[in-house]
């Protein structure tokens, strides 16, 4: 079975959720410093880049 553009684009999306998860997670319970601010944020990064990739699959 192989896997075309949308599949790729869908896998891509809940990794990028899963690692804006554990980012955002971290940021929460792990660091409690300033450093806790910066992976929350970068967690929220990664959830705007997966709506953007789940927005694109069926257009490319």
């Amino acid at each position: 079975m192989g896997m075309n553009k949308n599949t790729v684009l869908a896998w891509a999306t809940y990794l990028m959720l899963l690692m804006g998860l554990i980012l955002i997670a971290m940021g929460a319970f792990k660091y409690d410093e300033v450093a806790g601010w910066g992976f929350a944020t970068v967690g929220i990064g990664f959830f705007a880049i997966a709506w953007v990739f789940n927005a694109l699959k069926g257009r490319v």
